[in-house]
């Protein structure tokens, strides 16, 4: 008898047991798959009206939003603009809707500062999750690499130094940039980086160092310029400039549609 109960209780722990194995199995499978969808999936983005979004907030130069404006409007290019506030207020499924961000020149250091950690957060994960588009300008290109002044970090913690002549106490100059299927080009330059480090190099400053780069960074495609190639005629005062404005301006122009199609330029 004793045998007949420990072989019927044998049985029924063995089944309990395999109930139990299956049900965990069932659960955590579904789990597991629920989870992994829920983990990749985003939130739609909000589709924007514009296709550009422009930065003209706390630590933008307003003299080139300007500028950007004034090529954005020759090109036929629809934007939108966002200070500080409304950009601290976006979401990153609404930064998704746009195609481009541009932040222009200005001081990345108050441009950082005058946003929080999440809207950066936010503005990087637009690029790399949702696949916008971003042109950084001088200012907005040491703002979109890696800096502890509350930086993007679209380069994979790649950071940008100064060009050269500022370090020669240099501040504003027209400068001569390379290109590797086109004549070179005087453009003005005003205390941007150099751009070492990251992306395929477009153009190049006197000494070598990259004056513009291009690279995708997650799903979206990015435009680096140390130099200020929309500036207007009236941004060089008595500077001698051996290209004309006007080429300038056109050379903008194609980068600028580069950046917001994520076509590649012509590199090194």
């Amino acid at each position: 008898m004793r045998f007949c109960v420990n072989r019927a209780a044998s049985t029924r722990h063995l089944i309990l047991l395999i109930a139990l194995l299956v049900a965990a199995i069932t659960v955590s499978g579904c789990g597991s798959q629920q989870n992994g969808q829920m983990s990749q999936e985003l939130p739609p983005p909000i589709p924007a009206a514009k296709p550009v979004l422009l930065y003209n907030g706390t630590g933008a130069s307003s003299s080139d939003v300007s500028a950007i404006k004034a090529v954005l409007s020759t090109q036929g290019i629809g934007y939108a603009t966002a200070d500080s506030s409304e950009l601290n207020g976006m979401s990153e499924a609404q930064l998704g809707g746009y195609k481009l961000i541009i932040v222009p020149g200005g001081n990345s250091i108050t441009i950082g500062q005058s946003l929080t950690t999440q809207t950066t957060s936010a503005i990087r994960g637009a690029v790399i999750k949702y696949g916008t588009h971003y042109l950084g300008i001088c200012a907005g290109a040491f703002f979109g690499g890696y800096s502890t002044y509350n930086g993007v970090n679209l380069t994979g913690g790649v950071s940008f130094n100064f060009y050269a002549d500022e370090f020669k106490g240099i501040h504003i100059e027209p400068v001569e940039i390379t290109r590797p299927n086109d004549s070179p080009l005087d453009v003005y330059w005003e205390d941007g980086p150099q751009l070492s480090g990251w992306g395929a190099v477009v153009a190049k400053f006197p000494d070598g160092t990259p004056a513009i780069v291009e690279g995708q960074s997650g799903k979206g495609f990015v435009i680096f310029t140390g130099v200020h190639l929309e500036a207007p005629e009236s941004w060089r005062g008595s500077m001698n400039f051996r290209t004309p404005v006007a080429v300038d301006l056109a050379y903008a122009g194609t980068v600028f549609k580069a950046a917001l199609n994520g076509t590649s330029l012509p590199h090194f």
